[in-house]
């Protein structure tokens, strides 16, 4: 990056002061004609050849030869040529070269009014040529301001933003260090109570009898007792030691609390020799210690738009060259200068851009961290409708980010290429928590279903059983007491055994029934199950209290219990599919800013296949983004291994990867992405909280 160096005028020759005449030995007329002025310095050509270049001289000469030959030292921007020759000469060279031509019988006055012009015209052209490299200068402070403003508004990062301050800081004043201090609030304290002003009447609203001026002073005295520099960062390019942040009171005592505390720009030439009416004073511990010398200091406050100080730039050391090392005292001595006027007037500008860029990165912070509030509060707001999901979204979130993270560092195969930015990290991490945020939408019966049954549902089956279970006992008494009547007493008795096993045969295989249907209930990962015995207990029948035949099993509880895959029905798992849609119509919602405007274009397919099998849109791979592959992978292996499913027990590590690799094996899944997530054993990392992107 170029930089501006601002530095005090040179110091012009001494020699300046009486400007030379010059004549050459030759033109020995034109020599004597030179006796009768006495306002400059006569001298012979030959001898000013010795004098330096920025000697300001008036050539007299009508020898058109010698101007050829010594064209070279003659063409100075520091020289005049006058020529005393009735006719222009002929080479176009020696021609431009002259200031004047003058007859060779010109008086001594006009002569020297002549030259007397061409003097001026000298210093004419010098001013305009220091006027130019000004406004250069000026041009390219300007442009840099313009550079750094820009850089400030793209950053959004505080850490990198303050770096950037103070790196810029330096460079455009050639500072050898720097710090950057920070105001906040004091831990601990929050809103505060009035300020009284004891021993002034109150009126009758409450305020005190100050004016206004007063009590506006008292309140930002008080404000500002409540909070506190930190010392955020710190450079220097001649010693390297160890920094770590830091707090201070908003005081006098130091240079930063003193601006902090005032608003007031202070600029030390030498910080060893303070004017004792100053309240402030320097460390020199950090210099004993370290061996530096803190001369120049140049310390402004940075203002946001509302006029508040939210920090203090501190530079130290303006050098002359700003690659040069301070790293003796010789150095400090040669190098080390004052910070000029226009390097304060720039370096507050700056602290200005600066202080906006601050609060602006602040802002953009409190809005990063309300709206990661927002997400969460969102995910848990959701899960809490089915407990039994709950921390799902989270780890998900934490898979895939780590999942992404890994296939950045593969180097070879289909993704060896690919790079996330941090705006693309930020996308995968929403997109996977708000995935499943669409189950709002779902009924939560459904939602929170956990067997192929529904609750009420197996209870009533368990009642009939249990009714089913009673009138065999009141039937086998029925029959005992007709059988004691009819054969009597003894018979009875020596029967009675084989009344007593009938009823608990029947009894047996009625509860024999009811584990097969409460078997047939549970729900499982895999299609599996015969559900042939069902059709047998259906084909049961039992006498209700109304005597109609009932059988033991409805039509809709056969159906029910005869899912294959999982606890819901086909109806009951399109509800749960359209958590999907409900899920791309919430974030559609939202309006999302460019750089994370895919969220809902990622978390649309986290249910698609590559092979088109998925749903709910029926996707394939050319369709699904990379994102989504990774987000679908994490999704299923959280589903497999964690151990919050009523509806069934959680997979062994080994048996979800051999899963996901039979999904790998029939196109649904990307091999490329799972053999990422094999080979950086991304499925040991879904309780680490990602790097916030």
């Amino acid at each position: 990056m170029a930089t501006t160096s601002i530095t005090k005028p040179a110091q012009a020759s001494t020699l300046r002061v009486l400007p030379l005449l010059v004549s050459f030995d030759e033109e020995s007329e034109v020599r004597r004609s030179l006796l009768d002025i006495p306002r400059y310095r006569r001298i012979s050509f030959e001898s000013s050849l010795k004098l330096p270049t920025d000697v300001e001289r008036i050539l007299l000469s009508g020898n058109e030869q010698l101007l050829v030959k010594y064209y070279d030292d003659i063409r100075l921007p520091t020289c005049r040529v006058i020529a005393l020759a009735d006719q222009r000469f002929r080479d176009p060279r020696v021609d431009a070269l002259v200031y004047a031509y003058l007859p060779a019988s010109t008086p001594v006055s006009l002569l020297e009014r002549t030259m007397d012009n061409a003097l001026d015209h000298i210093h004419l052209i010098q001013v305009r040529e220091q006027i130019n490299e000004r406004l250069r200068g000026v041009t390219r402070e300007i442009q840099e301001l313009n550079k750094i403003g820009a850089a400030l508004s793209a950053e959004h990062r505080l850490d990198s933003l303050l770096e950037l301050i103070l790196t810029k800081s330096r460079h455009i004043t050639n500072a050898d260090a720097g710090s950057l201090y920070l105001v906040e609030a004091k831990l601990g304290t929050g809103k505060q109570e009035p300020v009284h002003h004891a021993g002034l009447p109150a009126s009758s609203d409450g305020a005190s009898g100050l004016p206004a001026a007063a009590l506006v002073k008292q309140e930002q005295e008080e404000e500002t007792r409540q909070k506190q520099l930190r010392f955020k960062l710190a450079q220097n390019d001649s010693i390297d030691l160890p920094f770590r942040e830091s707090t201070m009171e908003i005081s006098h005592k130091s240079i930063a609390g003193y601006v902090a505390s005032t608003g007031e720009i202070v600029n030390i030439e030498d910080a060893y020799h303070l004017d004792s009416k100053v309240p402030y004073s320097i460390n020199r511990k950090f210099d004993e210690d370290s061996g530096y010398r803190t001369k120049s200091i140049l310390a402004v406050p940075l203002r946001d738009q509302k006029d508040r100080i939210v920090g203090v730039l501190q530079l130290i050391n303006a050098k002359r060259d700003f690659k040069v090392k301070l790293d003796s005292l010789s150095a400090v001595k040669d190098q080390v200068i004052p910070f000029a006027p226009r390097q304060q007037d720039i370096v507050a500008s700056l602290g200005s851009q600066a202080a906006v860029a601050v609060e602006n990165s602040r802002l953009y912070e409190s809005i990063q961290r309300l709206f990661e509030g927002f997400v969460r509060a969102s995910v848990i707001a959701i899960e809490a409708r089915d407990p039994t999901t709950s921390g799902h979204s989270f780890r998900v979130a934490n898979l895939t980010v780590a999942l992404a993270e890994a296939v950045q560092r593969v180097e070879n195969g289909p993704y060896a290429n690919l790079r996330f930015t941090r705006e693309e990290m930020r996308e995968i991490r929403y997109a996977s928590l708000l995935h499943d945020f669409g189950k709002v939408g779902v009924r939560e019966e459904v939602l929170v279903k956990a067997k192929k049954l529904y609750p009420a549902q197996l209870d009533l089956l368990r009642q009939r059983f249990e009714f089913v279970k009673r009138s065999m006992h009141v039937e086998k008494l029925q029959q005992r007491l007709d059988y004691v009547l009819a054969k009597g007493r003894d018979e009875y008795l020596a029967k009675v055994g084989q009344f007593e096993d009938e009823l608990r045969r029947q009894i047996e295989e009625v509860d024999d029934f009811l584990q097969t249907i409460l078997k047939s209930d549970e729900p499982s990962v895999l299609p599996e199950g015969s559900f042939e015995k069902l059709l047998d207990i259906a084909a049961r029948h039992y006498k209700a209290f109304d005597d109609q035949e009932k059988p033991l099993l409805t039509p809709e509880e056969v159906r029910m219990l005869s899912i294959r895959k999982g606890s819901l029905d086909e109806n009951e798992r399109l509800q749960i599919e359209s958590h999907v849609v409900h899920t791309v119509k919430f974030l559609q919602q939202i309006p999302w800013t460019s750089e994370i405007r895919n969220i809902p274009e990622i978390a649309r397919g986290h249910h698609e296949k590559l092979n088109g099998l998925g749903y709910p849109y029926k996707l394939s791979a050319p369709e699904i983004p990379v994102q989504t592959r990774m987000m679908t992978i994490s999704d299923i292996f959280d589903a497999l291994s964690a151990a919050d499913r009523p509806y069934k027990r959680a997979v062994a590590l080994d048996r979800a990867l051999q899963i996901l690799g039979f999904a790998v094996k029939d196109g649904e899944l990307d091999g490329s992405l799972f053999q990422v997530f094999l080979d950086a054993k991304v499925f040991e990392k879904w309780k680490v909280e990602p790097h916030p992107y």
